[in-house]
């Protein structure tokens, strides 16, 4: 992992990390502990995050068993390994914390760490804000248009993916891999260097010829998946493969008839630091 970032909820710090591979923030589960109790201290918010996940164990609770450990700065400017977990586990786990600042921190999740909401946090108000914040950076409304269309599209394959036996995280990713080399010719990795990125989301940064042929292949993988009954990974990994194959047969025939590339290295890098606010120069 690498990207190690410091996030703000309020007052409170959050250490969060961003794992390339599955393109997935994770964060401390004792930051947001402390956060969700108002405890700045922090030996006590970790204190109260070791009873509460005794109880969780006791009660059977998966979510605990859903957080794993990363070494992340601690306090005394050492790096310790230290209890984190993805924006999806943290939602749960707020739900079993008294506190006034449950729904205000996971709207601030959604907002810092993840792009699809499964449960508890409004819909409407995410795509809301997701919209907004699109437009401040930059984005046309046919092309905001085009990226939510493309994440309704994802989020049926990965709701297929989670009924047929396919672990989010780790297997979610090696199957958007294939079907993103199968179409692009380039691995995500590859293609988010192509454009120049870090910890970016590469769909952010896409085209919208590149979302486009995107929401074709996982479509495709969708509905062939499903013809198929695929379950379990091996036989996802070839309903994945069929599905960018379709996607590229469709790519390769427009590039011939145009003469242009639909992978681009094209981001919106510049058009987001030009939007934002300039820092003041101390004098």
């Amino acid at each position: 992992m690498d990207d190690q970032a410091l996030a703000i909820f309020e007052s409170f710090k959050i250490r969060r990390h961003y794992d390339e591979k599955s393109e997935t923030w994770y964060f401390s589960v004792i930051d947001i502990i402390g956060a969700l109790t108002e405890q700045a201290d922090y030996q006590k918010a970790k204190s109260y995050w070791t009873t509460l996940k005794n109880r969780l164990k006791s009660e059977g609770s998966q979510v605990v068993t859903k957080c794993d450990r990363l070494k992340m700065m601690a306090q005394d400017g050492k790096s310790r390994e230290t209890d984190v977990a993805n924006v999806e586990t943290l939602l749960r786990l707020v739900q079993s914390v008294p506190s006034k600042k449950a729904e205000p921190i996971k709207l601030w999740l959604a907002k810092v760490g993840y792009e699809r909401l499964q449960e508890t946090v409004d819909p409407e108000k995410s795509l809301n804000r997701a919209r907004e914040n699109w437009k401040k950076h930059g984005r046309s409304e046919k092309w905001i248009q085009q990226r939510m269309m493309g994440q309704e599209t994802r989020s049926k394959l990965t709701d297929y993916w989670s009924d047929h036996d396919v672990k989010p995280g780790e297997e979610f990713a090696i199957l958007t891999n294939i079907i993103h080399e199968e179409w692009t010719g380039l691995t995500v990795k590859n293609h988010k260097n192509l454009k120049g990125l870090k910890s970016q989301n590469l769909r952010d940064h896409m085209t919208e010829a590149e979302l486009i042929f995107t929401a074709l292949a996982e479509l495709s993988t969708r509905q062939i998946a499903e013809s198929d009954h695929a379950t379990g990974m091996r036989e996802n990994k070839e309903a994945g493969k069929k599905g960018g194959g379709i996607a590229k047969r469709a790519r390769v025939e427009l590039e011939e008839q145009t003469g242009k590339k639909v992978v681009s290295k094209k981001n919106y890098l510049k058009a987001q630091d030009e939007r934002e606010p300039k820092k003041l120069k101390k004098s």
